[in-house]
This record gives structure tokens, sequence and C-alpha cells, in this order.
């Protein structure tokens, strides 16, 4: 259960970052800031409670911010045209990878 409130705070950390784009620029939106406020704070409730159900802070946070830094990432360039190189393609991967080997490198 603790993993699914997390993947709640992920959405929701990757909504609100997205909306930062929405609210920024010479077309920013107002309502848009509502949205980010929200998302954060359902983002930060849905990881306490993820911890609470027994997710370890270090793999939580490091899932947290592994899989928001990929779907940031593609949510930009699919939504926002922004550039994605194979140099951020390896660095991504990377990212994941990592997070990987904290979860192997926790489990005895």
């Amino acid at each position: 259960m603790g993993y699914l409130y997390l993947g709640l705070a992920i959405i929701g950390e990757v909504i609100a970052t997205s909306f930062l784009k929405v609210a920024s620029g010479e077309n920013a939106r107002w309502w848009a800031w509502l949205v980010i406020g929200a998302g954060y704070v359902f983002a930060f409730a849905m990881l306490s409670q993820s911890l609470s159900k027994g997710v370890p802070l270090a793999i939580g946070y490091a899932i947290w911010a592994a899989v928001g830094v990929v779907l940031v990432t593609l949510v930009s360039w699919l939504l926002f045209d922004e550039s994605l190189s194979w140099v951020q393609i390896v660095g991504i991967v990377l990212v994941v990878g990592g997070v990987g080997l904290l979860e192997l490198g926790g489990k005895h």
C-alpha cells in the first residue's frame, strides 16, 4: 500500500512541476498556480502516507525524485516540444539504474 501512495505522490509532483511551465512566460495562466499549489500539497501528503505505510525514506525519496525527473522530462518533450538529446536519455537511464541499485542494496 505504501508504494501506491508513493505513485500518487509522484503523479502529483509531476503535474505540479509541469504546470510551472504553464504559469511562466508570455502566455502565463494565473490559474496554473492553483494547480501547482494543490499538486505539491497532494504530493507531500501522499509521500508522508507512503512513509507511514513502511516505505523507507531513502528508497521512497529516491524513487520519487528519479521517476519524477524521468516523467517531467518526458512531459516537457511530448507536451512542450522541448529537446531530448541522446545524452539526456543516457542520463535518464543512469538515474533509473541508480535507484534500482539503491533498492537492491537495501535488501539483505
